[in-house]
């Protein structure tokens, strides 16, 4: 296909951007998410204020990149739902509702959310929750054409953004956590016809025609075909036009506990990999396996960077990442081949890396073998998530929005996968926070977040800037000698790109866990960022989701530029309630059938241990009292169009009635530990 088949965004533009406008996920095909743009320096980012800013109608976690294009700013929301506006004004010019389904959000291991769009000729292209791919005529927002992606009876979900190259839109999924198998298709820019899809993991021996599947079914045992795999490609992506090489960053299993997915270890190709495929037919190139046999949710999904670096006095055309489990790699994008690797984070699940790249296991860690629990470093939420480092060349640093953060694995016996929610084959009820001010405290001590320098040639840290807890935003670097973040504490910020230094900040009213964008309208450089707390950490983590404060979503669409006067509305404040249960009536056992319950199904929205992060925390829930209102929610649905289902299909009445009494005996534990507090102040 040609490069660029109509007039508009294509190849050339986007490799040859100028900083004007902002094409790509990435800002280029590199995601190096750099910018030329020089007008904002340190010596006068001081001066930079709020352009203007734009609410959104969706009160969930926001985590798109926005897309400029000559004056107009382009993004996604929470629930799939599509925006322009003037770049200038901030006037909004058309939106677009796909109105995915309520109920899709159970499939969702991690929030209703969406990382961004593409740009091809005059169209923009997105992904949604329920896994259609969308065609947008970019001057209007009407609808060119829509396909579906995934088998929509499947837990599949689509909340990365799609990229573009060689007239084609390409796109992944997820659902990995639910049972599913991963993979990424191709589409006609055009016409949204398929052009080619290329598969992550294989199927059952016999069925897998192409050398690389048929590769792959050596290093997998058992019947894993059952359960899907995993290996879903649900965020990072680059693209070499010049060796028209696609690389995608691999997922986790299904299910994680590899003694349930593939019985007997193996290696499980092609999970926790990058894999290079030729970009115009589709066809394998290479790939690197970063966690072999992976067990932990070690996906190799993170964010990847494309750079030439000089190493051993060589110029190498290189690829960079710094994945979850821990480790980070610098790895010949041409043939596959490791260059390097250094832990980036405290790891003690691996003891380093070998010669070749490959982790040099602690025996311990291997839950799945040992039938006892780990606490690993990194966890599941891993020493870098989804958010976007960037790289400056100027500086030859990589800054990674990196977390430090245990997850204990507790392997769950006689495990079974279940129709709906998590299939992990890990015990997420053993695993729950206990109500011990002193595991607690232990807990959230531990727990902390870090932007890291890192020089990719030496492979070391060359200083950082520290936070109080995980899950802050996406980087940005710019030549004007800035990086630039939002954070959980709710501000956004502009740091010295040589050495961390904080010069400037605003307060978002909200946690940013977006990356920033920076483009130039006429004389004047902006930098945009979409806020609005979200993502796993807040919605899952139970007591550890407030650890860099209490924050709460507010999404908006910030727009900043020199000299810039517009302000926020006051920012409302924060309610505290304290918790006031009802009587505690439910049997020991009918607790305890609860809890197994609650953490099956319920953890992963309403948080561990039942205590509430990004949606409204049960503890405190007026239902509690209401054996009838109880179940008109969680038994019958009456809450469907807001993403929770209801659960006649997989429990009876008496199990989400157990809920309900594990639900109260949380709320009485948690208020004894408050009022004891109270008493010692």
């Amino acid at each position: 296909m040609a490069a660029n088949a109509e007039p508009g965004v294509g190849a050339q533009q986007i490799i040859a951007a100028d900083g004007s406008n902002w094409l790509s996920y990435g800002r280029t095909y590199d995601e190096q998410r750099h910018s030329p743009l020089a007008q904002i320096t340190p010596e006068n980012v001081g001066q930079l204020g709020l352009a203007w800013s734009a609410d959104m109608d969706t009160a969930r976690g926001q985590e798109a990149t926005p897309l400029v294009i000559d004056g107009k700013i382009y993004l996604t929301t929470a629930w799939s739902k599509a925006k322009a506006y003037d770049a200038v004004s901030g006037k909004l010019l058309w939106e677009f509702d796909p109105k995915v389904p309520g109920e899709t959000a159970v499939k969702a291991c991690c929030d209703v959310v969406n990382r961004g769009m593409a740009a091809w000729g005059d169209k923009l292209y997105f992904g949604t929750l329920d896994g259609r791919l969308i065609a947008l005529d970019r001057n209007t927002g009407k609808q060119v054409w829509s396909t579906v992606t995934v088998d929509q009876s499947k837990p599949y979900t689509i909340t990365g953004a799609p990229r573009a190259m060689n007239g084609l839109i390409v796109i992944g999924n997820g659902g990995a956590e639910m049972g599913v198998r991963g993979y990424v298709t191709a589409y006609d820019a055009q016409t949204g016809k398929q052009v080619w899809r290329f598969y992550t993991v294989p199927d059952m021996p016999g069925k897998n025609d192409e050398e690389y599947l048929k590769k792959a079914e050596t290093t997998w045992k058992g019947e894993w075909w059952k359960l899907g795999g995993g290996g879903t490609v649900w965020d990072a992506m680059a693209y070499d036009p010049e060796l028209d090489l696609l690389y995608i960053g691999v997922g986790n299993g299904s299910p994680w506990n590899q003694a349930y997915r593939s019985p007997g270890g193996g290696d499980n190709l092609y999970l926790s990999s990058i894999v290079a495929i030729k970009a115009k037919t589709g066809e394998y190139a290479w790939h690197f396996q970063q966690t072999p046999g992976e067990t932990w949710d070690f996906t190799a999904t993170q964010h990847i960077i494309l750079a030439d670096l000089q190493i051993d006095g060589k110029p190498r055309k290189v690829l960079m990442q710094a994945p979850k489990n821990g480790f980070f790699y610098v790895i010949d994008r041409t043939n596959g081949k490791f260059i390097s690797g250094n832990a980036y984070a405290p790891v003690n699940w691996a003891k380093g890396l070998d010669a070749n790249g490959r982790p040099i296991e602690n025996p311990e860690a291997r839950y799945d073998l040992t039938g006892k629990p780990f606490i690993s470093m990194p966890g599941a939420a891993g020493a870098h998530s989804w958010h976007p480092m960037a790289y400056d060349p100027a500086q030859r640093l990589v800054y990674i929005p990196a977390q430090f953060a245990a997850y204990p694995y507790f392997p769950e016996k006689d495990w079974k996968p279940q129709a709906v929610g998590f299939n992990t084959g890990v015990d997420s009820a053993a695993s729950a926070m206990p109500a011990i001010k002193e595991a607690r405290d232990a807990a959230r001590a531990a727990t902390t977040g870090a932007v890291v320098a890192w020089d990719p040639v030496a492979q070391k840290e060359r200083w950082r800037i520290p936070f109080k807890g995980p899950w802050n935003g996406g980087m940005l670097a710019t030549a004007g000698g800035l990086l630039f973040q939002g954070n959980a504490t709710g501000t956004f910020a502009a740091y010295s790109s040589k050495d961390g230094k904080q010069l400037w900040s605003f307060p978002a009213q909200t946690g940013v866990v977006a990356a920033p964008i920076t483009f130039k309208v006429g004389n004047d450089q902006y930098v945009a960022v979409l806020a609005g707390w979200g993502g796993v950490w807040p919605l899952a983590t139970g007591i550890l989701s407030d650890i860099s404060g209490p924050t709460r979503n507010i999404s908006r669409l910030l727009v900043f530029k020199l000299g810039g006067k517009a302000k926020l509305p006051d920012a409302p404040p924060f309610e505290e309630r304290p918790l006031n249960p009802p009587p505690l009536v439910g049997t020991p056992a009918t607790i305890a059938q609860g809890a197994n319950l609650y953490g099956k199904y319920c953890t992963v929205c309403h948080g561990d241990a039942a205590i509430g992060g990004l949606l409204p925390d049960l503890r405190h829930s007026a239902m509690n009292t209401d054996y009838t209102a109880w179940q008109t929610v969680v038994h019958d649905g009456a809450l469907v169009d807001n993403g929770m289902i209801g659960w006649s299909k997989y429990m009876t009445k008496e199990q989400i009635e157990s809920i309900r009494h594990y639900v109260i005996k949380r709320a009485h534990e948690d208020k004894a530990l408050e009022d004891k507090a109270l008493a010692t102040r």
